[in-house]
């Protein structure tokens, strides 16, 4: 933990880390938490640029390569307004109670629907290799924290190409401003969808948007009142969309004096996001949502925190609201910091089932085999992507981990280890081999003899998988080193991975 004396005249609570703690530990913690994860070359390549560097390198997404987004694969009008002749064929068809051609009708509808559902299962495919595969892996951390944070369902919007523009907003603003995603969420299909918006008008609003915008997406509870969400359920009358576009339908929308968290006049959606954007405690509370989702867990907000987090969040606070809820300065001082890479953040948050499956494949290079069983298996343990619980998301941290879930990330870990699933093995296991040789480049490199050295390359793959080698760990492994013939061999390699990870250590990032 920083003292007060190393955090110089300042007394900043955010000192940043000098570059000569910035070790093997601190990279990988980094890539960890800024991303999923990293190979040890990787690792190995922000030590030798130091946290400055190494932190620029992934918040400034803008300058690493392109991932392509094939977005133009998916049919923007499987679930689309219907045709002027379909209109008219359902007119003609009620007016006449032709309940043959009634019948046809709905049978085409039910065909797009399911159609729908298949493309909302190719898209789920798609997020997930490309959080594999990306060059900025930021960029995706974020886009998934964006994903439990603005929460959006398929389930219930029924509308695969509205969840994938919203995925493609959270993606471009990122590690933008929180201020315009905030202006953007207001008129994004899927939101507007989800929360009943869209049949939102004067003299018949629909609270449930203008509550979720400050209880759940920027101010928390407590800091509004019921009159609040009234005036601005009124301010966000009109506000829906036709297709795949957002519209403002001005017959329908309530241009009457409203006062809302202090503000006065005839205020629109965007007076009232920038309303709430002026609260104090808006800062604080997505400050919390950050600190809790990159750095560690946090008591209830009534609970009593320690007063070095604390100050903590309120240095970031702060300069999230001097920024104008810029993210990249927030994010860049968060990571650059001493406190970042102290024992009360390392190897203290549990690893989200998205974290755990993108983070394998990244950091070992595993195969990825099915995308298919992927998909389930983080269904299993209780992140199924594009289809969060609820409106307030994913609870996360202790909420991943039961019987069940633990029984799940260990076979799933040996599936892309190994090919092997509880059922026997993959048909394509033998093809799709995992070559462990390269994890042991680094150690290799650094010294020719410690890759062959069974006890130095025990203590190697801990410090790479795990981040630490504990004592009960090491015997562990080298027992089973010594009764399976002493010697480095690539299946040997993969028996020690499958015994780490299968430990409850590795659950930890």
């Amino acid at each position: 933990m920083a003292t007060t004396a190393s955090r110089g005249i300042s007394g900043s609570a955010l000192a940043p880390l000098r570059r000569e703690s910035f070790g093997y530990a601190e990279a990988r913690h980094l890539l960890l938490r800024a991303g999923f994860g990293g190979t040890p070359d990787q690792i190995q390549t922000l030590v030798e640029w130091g946290p400055e560097k190494a932190v620029s390198h992934l918040v400034e997404v803008a300058k690493a390569p392109t991932h392509p987004v094939e977005a133009e694969r998916f049919d923007s009008a499987i679930m689309g307004e219907p045709s002027p002749e379909t209109e008219a064929r359902y007119r003609r068809a009620r007016q006449t109670s032709d309940e043959e051609e009634l019948a046809r009708l709905r049978l085409e509808r039910q065909r797009r629907q399911a159609a729908d559902r298949q493309q909302v299962r190719d898209m789920q495919r798609w997020w997930l290799i490309r959080m594999i595969e990306t060059p900025r892996p930021l960029e995706e951390k974020m886009t998934l924290f964006w994903h439990g944070h603005f929460a959006t369902s398929y389930r219930t919007i029924e509308d695969s190409y509205h969840m994938l523009l919203q995925n493609q907003l959270f993606r471009s603003n990122a590690v933008g401003s929180f201020a315009t995603l905030m202006h953007q969420i207001i008129r994004d299909p899927a939101m507007l969808a989800y929360l009943d918006n869209n049949d939102s008008r004067k003299n018949r609003p629909n609270e449930n948007l203008a509550r979720e915008l400050m209880e759940l997406f920027s101010l928390g509870v407590g800091s509004y009142s019921e009159q609040d969400i009234k005036e601005g359920a009124r301010a966000l009358t009109g506000y829906t969309f036709v297709d795949d576009r957002f519209e403002l339908r001005k017959e329908n929308h309530d241009t009457g004096a409203k006062q809302i968290l202090g503000k006065r006049g005839n205020m629109s959606g965007d007076d009232f996001v920038r309303a709430i954007l002026d609260q104090p405690v808006c800062s604080m509370y997505m400050t919390r949502k950050l600190y809790r989702f990159f750095a560690a867990d946090l008591p209830d907000e009534r609970e009593p925190i320690d007063p070095e987090t604390a100050a903590v969040l309120r240095e970031l606070a702060s300069l999230m609201g001097r920024t104008d809820y810029q993210l990249a300065p927030v994010l860049t001082r968060l990571f650059t910091s001493e406190h970042f890479y102290s024992p009360a953040v390392m190897n203290q948050r549990i690893k989200s089932p998205a974290e755990l499956i993108v983070g394998a494949v990244r950091s070992m290079h595993t195969p990825v085999r099915d995308l298919n069983v992927l998909l389930d298996a983080m269904a299993l343990m209780g992140q199924n992507i594009l289809f969060p619980p609820s409106v307030a998301g994913w609870d996360g941290e202790r909420s991943w981990i039961n019987t069940s879930t633990l029984y799940v990330r260990q076979n799933i870990m040996a599936y892309l280890l190994t090919g092997r699933t509880p059922r026997g093995y993959d048909a394509l296991a033998d093809e799709q081999r995992f070559d462990p040789s390269t994890i042991l480049g680094q150690l290799a490199k650094a010294d020719p003899g410690a890759a062959k050295d069974p006890g130095r390359v025990v203590d190697y793959l801990l410090r790479f998988a795990i981040g630490q080698a504990p004592t009960h760990a090491h015997a562990t492994l080298a027992e089973f080193v010594a009764s399976h013939g002493g010697e480095v061999t690539d299946d040997m390699i993969t028996g020690l991975l499958l015994l780490i990870t299968a430990m409850p250590e590795y659950q930890l990032t």
